[in-house]
């Protein structure tokens, strides 16, 4: 299966291994220690006190953010430590321009292409359990609710006590102390969470196909599903990318991660679906509100939700400098303005977005190199996730024809989650093995159960094909 990963890589022409001059020019700079890069302001503050925790899926060595946070008088107090890449990557260095090149960290199941070299993505820019390391301090107050009152971002050294996966973090909510980071957490993100649907942000239950290694040496197609935690966790980096935004657009330098509102023939479209499918949608209700109350646990909503999914396209990047606001800065489907910037080991935007960040807390002017980037951020991020998405869909296409080659000739249960007329084929979900694919047939109904037959499974083209069965 192995040599399959490898084939797709090459056809994707996902990269390889760092040249020697990148590996050199990384070595070195983690030889030479963490350092403020040319044109950022000089301070660095000493927060090794803060019992930081990090919560990752297991086995993560990457890590990009530590986590903190108090209750106060008023509300709370969230710290939010972010890898400082520019601590060890200057503009237009052997390091930069290959992540420029790269963009993202490209995931497969055998295999991490790293957006950095090792000695920097795993290592020293990392922030291990145990380790002092450099990183980009977000200190954020919120008030009761987890409202966001206040936000800095300024450089610091600091400590991570523990690396958590989730199943661990999800464990400790029920004994930790109510003052451990954990124990705030699990406040905090149903709070956040709360707010979000209150500002009117589209959340969808789709179920997320997963390719993932087992013990036996091999790969398993499954379902994804996610513990509470995470979504607490995720709301933290959520809440520092709204804050990152306001940040920049007072400033009227930055870039923003955008996502424009479905226009009304969508909401339309989806309205008649839901009334095919016997889904009560109020004329009152948003589609932001509707979505969000909607579970995949029968065939008429999990057909739904697949539908729904309409409403989240066109996400991309604009920057913008000298007060030129973007037309459309919003990003519809978190209900506000949003910006990446939690993930600079993996992400090469987030390490520009952050130096603006940092200086404009500071009340000096951004650093050039950081300013001058963002002409090209845009593009080089839309090429860059668009070979993520291409090679995750080629992975499990080719993972569902491996693990369906055996069962050629067998009935399956499914449901009809989408209906193309015009193409004359409808898309299918089979319950088990996690399987996504394309039945010609359009006279069907959308949400409607069928039974199908396997009539080929070629991993060479990580192509599989179904007819209706008895």
């Amino acid at each position: 299966m192995v040599d399959g990963f490898e084939r797709i890589r090459r056809r994707l022409d996902v990269p390889e291994a760092f040249g020697p001059d990148v590996l050199e020019a990384a070595a070195a700079a983690v030889r030479r220690g963490p350092r403020v890069p040319p044109g950022a302001p000089s301070t660095v503050v000493d927060a090794r006190e803060l019992p930081f925790i990090t919560i990752d899926p297991v086995g993560s060595t990457d890590l990009d953010q530590a986590f903190f946070a108090r209750r106060t008088r008023t509300g709370y107090t969230v710290f939010y430590a972010i890898a400082d890449v520019a601590a060890f990557v200057t503009a237009e260095d052997p390091v930069d321009r290959e992540a420029r090149a790269r963009g993202v960290t490209l995931y497969s199941p055998d295999l991490r292409t790293s957006l950095h070299p090792e000695v920097i993505s795993e290592q020293a820019g990392s922030l291990l359990e145990g380790q002092d390391r450099r990183a980009l301090l977000w200190t954020i107050d919120l008030d009761q609710d987890a409202q966001l009152i206040d936000a800095r971002l300024e450089r610091a050294d600091v400590r991570n006590r523990a690396q958590l996966s989730y199943a661990q973090a999800q464990a400790m909510t029920a004994t930790v102390d109510i003052d451990h980071p954990v124990a705030v957490l699990a406040e905090l993100g149903p709070k956040r969470m709360l707010l979000e649907a209150e500002r009117g942000a589209v959340s969808l239950a789709l179920p997320s196909q997963e390719v993932r290694a087992n013990r036996s040496g091999g790969f398993d197609l499954l379902y994804d599903e996610s513990f509470p935690i995470e979504t607490w966790n995720a709301q933290i980096s959520l809440l520092a990318g709204i804050a990152a935004s306001r940040i920049m657009l007072d400033a009227g330098t930055g870039l923003l991660r955008t996502l424009p509102p479905p226009d009304q023939r969508t909401i339309d479209q989806l309205r008649r679906t839901a009334e095919a499918l016997g889904i009560d949608w109020a004329p009152e209700v948003s589609y932001a509100d509707r979505v969000r109350r909607l579970k995949p646990d029968t065939p008429q909503r999990a057909a739904m939700l697949s539908q729904a999914a309409r409403g989240l396209r066109g996400a991309g990047y604009v920057a913008f400098a000298d007060h030129e606001l973007p037309a459309q800065p919003e990003h519809s489907a978190i209900a506000s303005t949003y910006a990446h910037v939690t993930a600079p080991l993996r992400r090469l935007c987030d390490r520009f977005a952050n130096e603006l960040i940092v200086a404009q807390c500071a009340d000096a002017q951004p650093p050039t190199w950081a300013v001058e980037a963002l002409d090209e951020l845009p593009s080089l991020m839309g090429s860059a996730r668009a070979r993520d998405r291409n090679l995750e869909r080629a992975i499990v296409d080719f993972v569902e024809a491996i693990v369906l080659e055996p069962r050629v000739g067998d009935v399956f249960d499914a449901v009809v989650t989408d209906v193309d007329v015009d193409r004359g084929r409808s898309r299918i979900q089979l319950r088990d093995p996690a399987v996504v694919a394309r039945l010609p047939a359009a006279g069907l109904a959308l949400g409607h159960r069928v039974r199908v037959r396997l009539l080929e499974a070629d991993a060479e083209a990580g192509q599989v094909r179904f007819e209706l069965g008895d």
